[in-house]
């Protein structure tokens, strides 16, 4: 009997993860498309002249997530990449003269607590210990469903489970139960910014996200967060996955109800026993597919809340920088405003909240020897107009603050910029509304409430990645790609 032949369409996190499973587990022949002439979706990377840009991701936490990825095809990270734990975390800028380094050690944390807010210190005990129980629950058991139904959710422990977990009340007030403290407040709640809406709007369950911080740590690949994509590409190709590069898909083709193959842009057709649709969701479902079998509306994409798109800077720099850590947050303006200008009423903010890495503090092997790799984000809107006089605009608020809190020229000395924004991540990744984290984990959009990971008029097309369950980030992408190739294989009789 032949094997079946899976199309996997885009391979991002999620996409090489249910590859992999779908030719290491079941046996297929597993055939993955990717538009662009390099793997890794928004975890690619680019060189010039000596310095290596990760062009997306450059957080690494849960470093259990991946060690269980790994392991299910009898390999680790170490396979692959070496890891070094960050010490400090990362830095915290509330203004000049009044930045937090973030310790990796737990206790030198609990002490730092302690000088903002006396007593802080003991409440950072009572609030892991319940983040770690929502860990524990949420990453080893509620993010492995594939929330098809109501009923996944109703075993009495579980229903225990989640009323403990908080998931009814904001993480916003979850956080003022422990600490009173506007800092502390500040850097608890920042986490939850991955996840694509403001504390007052994401259940208190994603606590679990500052145990992740923590008590997991912040990590980093050396030679950089492409080094995992690297890592899982010659894992699948291990496991017999074929890769096509530069491979765009026009449409898949539907005869019956059954998905039977996928037409690229150069006119071949590929036939398929499945189709699993790792690129952007609203894009497979509104442009790929003949409408009639459309999951959902125009409508319905219009109406969900987007995690915010990004104004992303890759600069090198042709000297050392100081007073700069591998990871900096930059909350020297208020949160409020920026964040209404994202959520509530989208513009361009006046004072932006911004992010700051400099991976080569950590890794001199991303820059040439004496120069500095900088990468700089600003969370925005999803869909706005982001021309060329906005982008060099938001560059000079941005990098004006950077040098007067640093305390040091680095304009005059950026010898390579490139900016990335919204109609970049159109572009490259079709992705709906430029957005660049997928879509926001509000209580409406959670689980079941997501878009489903199977299409509902088309028997063998599923759907994985950060518009489906679990939800955006890199550690849920890794985990949507093996929950979609299990969904896959008890369907199929593979």
């Amino acid at each position: 009997m032949s094997k079946k032949h899976v199309v996997v369409i885009g391979s991002g996190f999620a996409g090489l993860s249910a590859a992999t499973h779908l030719a290491d587990k079941a046996n297929c022949t597993v055939t993955l498309l990717e538009k662009n002439d390099s793997p890794g979706g928004r975890a690619r990377k680019f060189e010039h002249q000596g310095f290596v840009f990760d062009m997306g991701p450059s957080w690494y936490w849960m470093p259990d997530v991946f060690e269980h990825y790994f392991s299910q095809f009898g390999k680790k990270p170490s396979d692959y990449y070496d890891l070094i734990r960050l010490d400090p975390s990362y830095a915290v800028i509330y203004g000049q003269e009044d930045v937090l380094d973030i310790p990796a050690d737990l206790g030198e944390f609990k002490s730092m607590l302690d000088r903002i807010e006396p007593g802080a210190g003991a409440k950072l005990d009572k609030f892991l210990a319940q983040a770690k129980y929502k860990y524990e629950v949420g990453i080893h058991d509620l993010v492995q469903k594939p929330s098809r139904s109501i009923f996944e959710f109703t075993s009495p422990g579980l229903l225990v489970d989640m009323v403990r977990m908080d998931i009814f009340q904001s993480m916003s007030k979850h956080v003022r139960k422990f600490f009173s403290h506007d800092k502390i407040i500040r850097l608890m709640e920042f986490p939850v910014l991955f996840l694509g809406e403001t504390a007052e709007n994401i259940p208190a369950l994603y606590s679990l996200m500052n145990y992740a911080d923590i008590a997991l740590g912040t990590w980093y690949p050396k030679k950089g967060m492409h080094e995992i994509i690297k890592g899982m590409v010659q894992l699948a190709e291990e496991k017999g996955v074929k890769i096509r590069y530069s491979t765009e898909v026009e449409e898949i083709e539907i005869s019956n109800g059954l998905a039977k193959s996928v037409r690229l842009k150069s006119g071949e057709k590929i036939q398929a026993d499945v189709v699993v649709a790792g690129a952007d969701y609203h894009h497979v479902d509104r442009h790929l597919l003949n409408p009639t079998y459309s999951n959902y509306s125009e409508d319905y994409w219009d109406k969900r809340v987007m995690a915010p798109s990004s104004l992303l800077f890759y600069l090198g720099i042709n000297k050392r920088l100081n007073n700069l850590r591998h990871h900096n947050l930059f909350f020297d303006e208020p949160l409020g405003p920026h964040a209404d200008a994202i959520y509530t009423n989208p513009r361009w903010p006046d004072k932006p909240l911004f992010y700051a890495s400099v991976p080569s503090i950590t890794d001199p092997t991303v820059a040439p020897e004496g120069m500095e790799n900088v990468f700089l984000l600003i969370p925005l809107a999803p869909d706005l107009d982001d021309s060329e006089e906005m982008r060099e605009k938001y560059y000079h608020i941005i990098m004006d603050r950077l040098e007067k809190i640093s305390g040091q020229e680095i304009r005059s000395h950026v010898i390579y910029k490139r900016s990335y924004a919204h109609s970049d991540f159109k572009s490259d990744y079709h992705a709906f509304k430029g957005n660049a984290y997928g879509l926001a984990n509000t209580l409406l959009q959670t689980a079941i409430l997501k878009p489903g990971l199977k299409n509902k008029k088309v028997r063998n097309l599923y759907y994985t990645g950060q518009l489906t369950v679990p939800g955006p980030g890199v550690p849920p992408s890794l985990i949507s790609g093996g929950v979609v190739a299990k969904e896959v294989m008890k369907e199929n009789n593979l």
